[in-house]
């Protein structure tokens, strides 16, 4: 009875389906973060009688064939590339990309990671880090005595200083930018590795080579569509009961079977 491994595979793949839901509304408030899609594809087919093989009798080609499927796999869990909406902070370190392009992230491994969360923060020596301390590259110091700091669409950092009419530059942040951005390493964090899939990145000026640009005060909203998502889960559970339907309808297809006499 091939229709309960296949209902089966129909079963698991609606709960993953579920699952990539759920991390999405449980992310709706999370910086910069963008959606995910479980995508899925047909298992390999038991082929009963091949199309285009001849009849044994009069030489006739079978145009059809009987081709009998044995059902459904994950293929991927995409991410679904879409600037959120910003929302204004009026923090000084807050800054939002307006755009393509990733912040660069040095790790304590010394390894590059790449974020959209521009929620910085200032560390006990000036450096400006990510909220779980880790140092954005290129590394940008804000002096002590520097009262207030500025940030252009460029990424230069100005630090305004007591008894001084003109801000000094302090530093300049870069963007990097990916050949294939849905190829990236999500490790938690709001942060991404490099892959093979993903290619090197090209890192430039934001405003150049295609990048977007940074606007201080500002935050990047999650995208995620709640309305979606909702409509998404309820399909996704209606697929995983019809599926537990057809596991039922096989079992008792089963049971007559083995009551007969």
């Amino acid at each position: 009875m091939r229709a309960l491994q296949i209902a089966a595979t129909g079963m698991s793949a609606q709960q993953t389906r579920v699952e990539v839901i759920s991390n999405n509304l449980a992310n709706m408030s999370t910086t910069g973060y963008n959606a995910r899609r479980a995508e899925f594809a047909d298992l390999h087919y038991q082929q009963a009688t091949r199309p285009g093989s001849v009849t044994a009798s009069d030489g006739t080609v079978i145009p059809a064939g009987v081709q009998l499927g044995l059902g459904v796999r994950p293929t991927a869990v995409s991410v679904t590339l879409q600037q959120g909406s910003l929302t204004a902070t009026g923090g000084d370190l807050d800054v939002a990309i307006e755009g393509d392009g990733y912040l660069e992230i040095v790790l304590p491994s010394g390894i590059s990671a790449y974020t959209r969360d521009g929620g910085l923060k200032r560390s006990a020596d000036g450096l400006i880090v990510t909220s779980d301390g880790h140092a954005v590259a290129p590394e940008v110091v804000i002096p002590d005595d520097a009262h207030s700091i500025s940030i252009n669409a460029a990424g230069e950092v100005y630090g305004y200083f007591t008894g001084q009419t003109e801000p000094e530059i302090l530093g300049q942040f870069t963007l990097a930018n990916f050949t294939n951005d849905k190829g990236l390493e999500a490790i938690g964090s709001n942060l991404f590795l490099e892959t093979v899939a993903s290619g090197a990145p090209a890192i430039a000026t934001p405003g150049q080579d295609g990048l977007g640009t940074l606007r201080q005060g500002y935050l990047e909203e999650s995208s995620v569509d709640a309305v979606r998502e909702i409509t998404d889960l309820i399909k996704a559970q209606r697929g995983y009961e019809l599926n537990a339907k057809v596991i039922t309808a096989a079992d008792q297809m089963m049971s007559a079977t083995a009551q007969v006499r």
